[in-house]
């Protein structure tokens, strides 16, 4: 049954490798040729490299009976596939090529350093230490895995909301309701009567219907270009809105499940060893990815942040999550050092 396991299993490393990088050539083809041909093979290479790393930790699961996320080339298949799940459910609900050129290359690289950065004997089958042989090893373990990577997605999409912005030279999206408040102010002759604009702001209306009354008002000259965009900046807005609210939307789940996580880590470290927190480096960079996204979760639900303030923040939750997942782990030390590097 081993051998049959280790024949089989490096099959399934070889269609992993061949299915993540594939579909990062085809999405990086996309990018330069709008192929929607190539684009449906970039998504198929995804879902199936997808399917192959959840049958990969699934057979350790059922053949030796434990939860496969003891070792670092398990978390980091486990992480790669987290991500690949919320590119393709992204890509379900908004259909753009960006998303899988932020997010594939990433899972690529996390598959390629699992199968070939990391030496055969970190990925071998072993028995799980004492202090790992315990139930609290699929909720904490599974929590922080997943946590992560939702974390790190958002953040990318932060990432690009940045680089986008920049490029694009756009802070963030039009707010329409503050726009007929400026048009009001400077170009009142242009505008409807001053009652029919304040039952456009304070009436239930929606912000397009707004924009469009804008548009029939104003088609031409230099007052499209400072305050109501073409048809191109209207586009470029709408794309920086949906990243945005993703970013947004994806922090937002993963930081409930970074916090259960973070208490069964606790709950189980004085279950283990006595002591509810050790301050060991593992715990200390964890405690610190949570300050930086509750900050950032503050920020938004309490002072209405958006926008390039905003996405700085989760920005740098990015860097914090590298450094607590993998940073620390180089250094070898402290209670959370098996079955990483050393």
């Amino acid at each position: 049954m081993y051998s049959f396991f280790l024949t089989t299993e490096q099959y399934l490393k070889y269609f992993i490798f061949l299915g993540t990088n594939l579909s990062v050539l085809c999405y990086w083809y996309t990018l330069y040729r709008i192929d929607f041909r190539v684009y449906r093979l970039a998504k198929t290479c995804l879902k199936g490299s997808a399917i192959v790393i959840f049958f990969e930790l699934l057979s350790r699961w059922i053949i030796f009976n434990y939860f496969p996320v003891s070792n670092l080339y398990e978390t980091l298949l486990f992480l790669a596939w987290i991500i690949i799940v919320a590119q393709i459910f992204l890509e379900t609900r908004i259909s753009s090529r960006l998303w899988g050129n932020l997010a594939s290359p990433l899972s690529a690289a996390l598959c390629d350093f699992a199968i070939y950065g990391l030496p055969q004997g970190m990925q071998k089958v072993s028995a799980l230490v004492p202090s790992l042989k315990s139930a609290w090893l699929m909720m904490h373990v599974s929590m922080m895995i997943f946590s992560y990577g939702i974390l790190i997605f958002g953040s990318l999409l932060c990432i690009l909301f940045l680089v986008l912005s920049y490029r694009y030279k756009l802070n963030y999206r039009l707010d329409p309701r503050k726009l007929l408040e400026k048009m009001e102010k400077r170009f009142k002759p242009l505008l409807p009567p001053t009652e029919a604009l304040k039952n456009l702001v304070l009436g239930d209306i929606s912000d397009q219907e707004i924009l469009d009354i804008f548009l029939n008002y104003i088609t031409y000259g230099p007052f499209k270009y400072m305050y109501l965009p073409n048809k191109e900046i209207q586009n470029k807005v709408k794309v920086l809105t949906n990243i945005d609210i993703w970013s947004y939307r994806i922090i937002g789940l993963g930081f409930p499940l970074l916090t259960i996580g973070i208490i069964s880590g606790a709950v189980w470290a004085n279950d283990a060893w006595g002591s509810y927190w050790s301050w060991d480096p593992k715990e200390t960079w964890a405690l610190i990815t949570w300050i930086v996204f509750a900050t950032y979760l503050h920020a938004r639900i309490t002072k209405g942040w958006q926008g390039r303030k905003a996405a700085f923040l989760g920005s740098f939750g990015f860097f914090i999550l590298w450094v607590c997942y993998l940073g620390v782990n180089f250094l070898g030390t402290g209670l959370h050092s098996y079955g990483w590097i050393k």
